[in-house]
C-alpha cells in the first residue's frame, strides 16, 4: 500500500472533526471518499497533506511517517493536494501556472544559477514536458491564457496538470467537478483515469457526483461524523441501507 491512516483524529476546540478513522489506499489504485457535507471528509484531505495536524494516530506514506511533516516536505515524497476552488495563480499564464512545481531546477540552485545555457536547456525541456501534459487534457491552445481566462472546468484541468508537473506518486482531490458542466465533468474523471494508467498515479478522491465516481472507483470510503462509516466497492455500498440512509435519505 502506498497510503496508511491509523487510528487518526483531529480535534478543534471541542469539536472532534475527524474520529478514529483508519483506512489505507493500495498504489495504483483510484478510491473514492464520500460522505455528507460536514462528514470530515476535507479535513482529512488536510491531515493527510501536512495542512493540519492530527491531535491523535499516525500517517504513513509511502514508507515514511509524515503525520507531523510540513506540506512542502509531503509534497517533496510525492503527495499532492488539489482542492475544491482551484488555487492557481490567476494572473499568470497557463503554462506557467503548469511549470511552478516542477523539482529540482537548476535555476533555483546557487551554484547551476551562474550557468546560464546549462538551466535555459533544462527550462525549454520542462516547457515541452508542460505543453505534451496540457495536450492530454486537451488545453494545450490555451497554455498562453492567463489561468482567470479559463472556465471552471478548465482550471480544475489546469490544476490537475499543475499536480502532475511535480511528479506526484499520489493526487488527493477534493471535489474535482464541483461546478462543472456535466460533460466536463465526466471528462475531468477520464483524464484522471488516464493519469492512473498512464502515469502510475493513485488517487484518493472527494467527489460528491456519485453517478460519475462509482464508474471510475475500485474502492469507496463513506464517512459520517467524522467516522468511516463503510467500505467497500461502488456496487457494495450503492446497496447498503445505512449509507443509504444517511447519505441519501432512504
Amino acid at each position: 500500500m502506498i497510503l496508511e491512516l491509523q487510528h487518526v483524529t483531529k480535534d478543534f476546540e471541542g469539536l472532534r472533526a475527524v474520529d478514529d478513522v483508519s483506512l489505507s489506499v493500495d498504489e495504483g489504485a483510484i478510491i473514492g471518499l464520500i460522505g455528507p457535507n460536514g462528514s470530515g471528509k476535507s479535513t482529512l484531505l488536510n491531515l493527510i497533506s501536512g495542512m493540519a495536524s492530527p491531535s491523535a494516530g499516525k500517517i504513513m506514506f509511502d514508507g515514511h511517517d509524515i503525520t507531523q511533516k510540513q506540506p512542502d516536505a509531503i509534497f517533496q515524497l510525492g503527495l499532492a493536494r488539489g482542492f475544491q476552488d482551484p488555487s492557481l495563480f490567476f494572473q499568470m499564464t497557463v503554462l506557467d501556472n503548469t511549470l511552478l512545481p516542477v523539482k529540482y531546477q537548476h535555476g533555483e540552485h546557487p551554484v547551476w544559477a551562474i550557468l546560464r545555457g546549462s538551466w535555459m536547456r533544462q527550462e525549454r525541456a520542462h516547457s515541452v514536458s508542460a505543453l505534451d501534459v496540457l495536450k492530454k487534457i486537451n488545453l494545450r491552445e490555451h497554455f498562453g491564457k492567463r489561468a482567470a481566462d479559463l472556465s471552471g472546468g478548465q482550471m480544475k484541468l489546469a490544476e490537475m496538470a499543475r499536480s502532475v508537473m511535480g511528479n506526484p506518486k499520489m493526487l488527493l482531490l477534493d471535489e474535482p467537478t464541483a461546478g462543472v458542466a456535466p460533460n466536463l465533468a465526466y471528462s475531468i474523471f477520464e483524464q484522471i483515469d488516464a493519469m492512473r494508467r498512464d502515469l502510475g498515479i493513485t488517487f484518493l478522491i472527494v467527489e460528491h457526483r456519485l453517478e460519475i465516481l462509482f464508474d471510475f472507483v475500485d474502492s469507496v470510503t463513506v464517512m459520517h461524523m467524522g467516522r468511516v462509516l463503510a467500505q467497500g466497492s461502488p456496487t457494495e455500498i450503492a446497496a447498503n441501507d445505512e449509507v443509504r440512509e444517511v447519505y441519501f435519505g432512504d
